[in-house]
């Protein structure tokens, strides 16, 4: 599904590793003296496509650039493809505010609750409620329980025979044991699970592993959103989903989405938080690809030959001038909803769903 690091060497001479050089974030060094204000190189964006715009311009004269084509039915927005990517589709602000609010707490919240796994699990085993310890201040310590069974209790884990467990900052003062505060645990999420679970060491779902199902409203926005995609008549089956997590300098290298049996079935990606460039090559690495804006509450999907087409995000935005969250902004004003504003100003979430069988 991701890149391999054995051929990283190779890949910097390809046209797609050249293109996420070219729009990662790298900072200027000599332009500021003081190191905790460093200021991004400037990247040149003229070539990045922007749906957006692109919608903005249709419905104010009718046209749009050669390349880019509408479809007008099976969907109650407009939906965007390319000529040259059969199988990609594009739906500028599908999600409505309200929804995109949703779904930010829930990823937070919500998605990473085991028995859901997240790159967490290797290290700390299941960690329950993340995001409130986070909150609350907490910390995570190590407790040594030689011969314990799962705690299943909702602050502590078990990994390799060690129990760790969510504690005050006073308390853990009188431990000596490992620690790890939960903020640096939160920011240091990456991916969590939902539905059937995806084996990273065996680069495929085990239908073994405990899980909950997709929650139903998660499946039917997604059963509404492929339609674009699917034959008439034939309805989406939501059956897993990723929820990846990028914070200021994170990217998501050039990938295959290649593990579901059927690929014709597309992949239905939801974007939440901070705006990102999202690269779309060819079936190889050596063909240029194109670069997009992606914003919180666009909608892609890749579906048929689009699946063997290369992607990646090598960028998001988190300064003011780029982010272009003002909407989320004011929708999470509220007092009970500044965790979760403070958490998507220098964020982006990605919620993809899959048919896996």
């Amino acid at each position: 599904m991701y890149e391999s690091e054995s051929n990283r060497e190779d890949s910097e001479r390809t046209a797609f590793r050249r293109a996420e050089k070219n729009y990662k974030l790298y900072y200027d060094t000599n332009a500021c003296k003081n190191k905790k204000k460093k200021k991004p190189k400037p990247v040149d964006l003229t070539e990045v496509l922007d749906f957006r715009s692109f919608l903005e311009c249709h419905d104010r004269n009718g046209e749009l650039p050669p390349f880019v084509n509408i479809i007008h039915d099976k969907f109650s927005s407009l939906v965007f493809s390319l000529q040259n990517r059969p199988g990609f589709y594009f739906i500028p602000g599908a999600l409505s505010i309200e929804k995109q609010c949703s779904l930010i707490r829930e990823s937070l919240t919500d998605f990473p609750q085991p028995p859901n796994r997240t790159n967490h699990n290797a290290i700390y085993g299941p960690i329950h409620n993340l995001f409130d310890a986070a909150k609350d201040g907490k910390v995570l310590v190590e407790e040594y329980c030689p011969g314990s069974s799962p705690e299943k209790g909702p602050d502590c884990g078990h990994q390799d025979g060690k129990r760790w467990k969510f504690v005050t900052e006073k308390e853990e003062i009188s431990r000596k044991g490992k620690s790890v505060s939960a903020s640096a645990l939160l920011r240091k999420l990456r991916w969590s699970t939902l539905g059937l679970q995806f084996n990273w060491s065996r680069r495929n779902y085990d239908v073994s592993l405990q899980h909950n199902k997709i929650p139903e409203a998660l499946c039917d926005l997604a059963k509404e959103l492929a339609k674009p995609a699917m034959p008439v008549g034939v309805e989406f089956q939501p059956e897993a989903a990723i929820v990846n997590y990028f914070g200021l300098g994170d990217t998501l290298g050039g990938h295959l989405d290649d593990m579901e049996a059927d690929w014709s079935k597309p992949i239905v990606s939801l974007s939440l938080g901070c705006k990102a460039i999202f690269l779309l090559g060819g079936k190889t690495r050596e063909d240029p690809p194109l670069a997009m804006f992606l914003r919180s509450g666009d909608v892609v999907l890749m579906a048929g030959e689009a699946r063997e087409c290369f992607h990646g995000v090598p960028r998001i935005f988190t300064d003011e001038e780029n982010a272009e969250i003002d909407h989320l902004e004011a929708q999470l004003s509220h007092e009970d909803d500044l965790c979760f504003l403070k958490y998507i100003q220098t964020s982006r979430i990605n919620i993809n769903i899959r048919q896996v069988f």
